[in-house]
């Protein structure tokens, strides 16, 4: 398994600082880049490399992992980056993007010689602090082959699903499995918001449902955020899962496929986010509930 001496980290926000910080804890040279230079900072503590620009950040790395906002972001950064890549390193392209998204960030590593794997990532600020997210991945083996010992060091294991990046297969699953957690978050605040309605005491829920086909951990994971007021720091942002939700729905309306209840959902976060809440845990859809 290939060690890579210098992994660079474009985008430092919840889940970018996660991993830098687990690459530099497993014993790699990490350099960071972030639009805004501030969030970068206080890896500097930890012994990560803060670049000025892009180019710099990825000047002779051998893996570039980029974790921004979205596609435009992720495709503006690693334009920024290009000059600085180094032919033959890997790409690991982490953003939820949309899939027309990955085809275009797929071109410009092709250009610039680079072994392109579309790489997201399940979970979320814990899981990523704690090094076990879940990464899905397509990509050449000969990527694959290089990458090893960094995707160890962010992630509990690796789900590959397919060799060509280009198909957006790991996309396709990503944008999948954030439609079933977007869901359970939905379900959530909305259920906890009719318990307060109809002045029903959440912990009787939770004894009816204990044990049974219908009890969920995520369930709990999120009414302890709602029940505590603990939105903050989020563990992943609001204005983050609204901008997912907008994904899932163009994609499926590409394929076909109507979406009901990612729509009403996505409805959900834009009024959370108009009372505010944009930066608070994607649970604050909670609020959306209340006038």
């Amino acid at each position: 398994m290939a060690e890579h001496s210098t992994v660079a980290v474009l985008g430092t926000g919840i889940m970018g600082t996660a991993i830098a910080h687990n690459l530099l804890r497993t014993g790699h040279t990490v350099r960071v880049w972030n639009r805004t230079a501030a969030k970068a900072e206080p890896l500097a503590a930890e012994g990560a490399e803060l670049a000025a620009t892009a180019a710099e950040a990825v000047t002779g790395a051998d893996t570039v992992i980029t974790t921004l906002y979205d596609g435009p972001a992720a495709l503006e950064a690693a334009t920024a980056a290009a000059p600085g890549l180094r032919p033959g390193a890997v790409w690991l392209q982490a953003t939820t993007v949309d899939l027309d998204s990955v085809a275009e960030l797929a071109e410009l590593a092709r250009q610039a010689g680079v072994l392109f794997v579309d790489s997201p990532v399940l979970g979320t600020k814990g899981p990523a602090e704690a090094g076990q997210l879940t990464v899905l991945a397509a990509g050449p083996d000969e990527a694959r082959a290089k990458v090893g010992s960094v995707l160890e060091a962010i992630g509990q294991r690796t789900i590959w699903v397919g060799d060509d990046a280009t198909t957006a297969a790991a996309t396709r699953l990503k944008l999948v499995c954030n439609n079933w957690v977007l869901a359970l978050t939905h379900g959530t605040a909305e259920t906890l918001g009719l318990a307060k309605g109809l002045g029903v005491d959440p912990q009787s829920f939770f004894d009816a449902v204990a044990g049974g086909g219908i009890d969920c951990g995520y369930l709990h994971i999120k009414s302890d955020v709602i029940l505590s007021d603990g939105y903050e720091p989020p563990s992943f942002a609001l204005s983050t899962a609204a901008k997912d939700a907008r994904l899932i729905v163009e994609a499926a309306e590409a394929a076909d496929v109507r979406m009901d209840l990612t729509a009403a959902g996505a409805e959900r976060f834009r009024r959370a986010e108009e009372q505010g809440h944009g930066d608070k845990d994607m649970a604050a859809s909670y609020f959306a509930s209340f006038d």
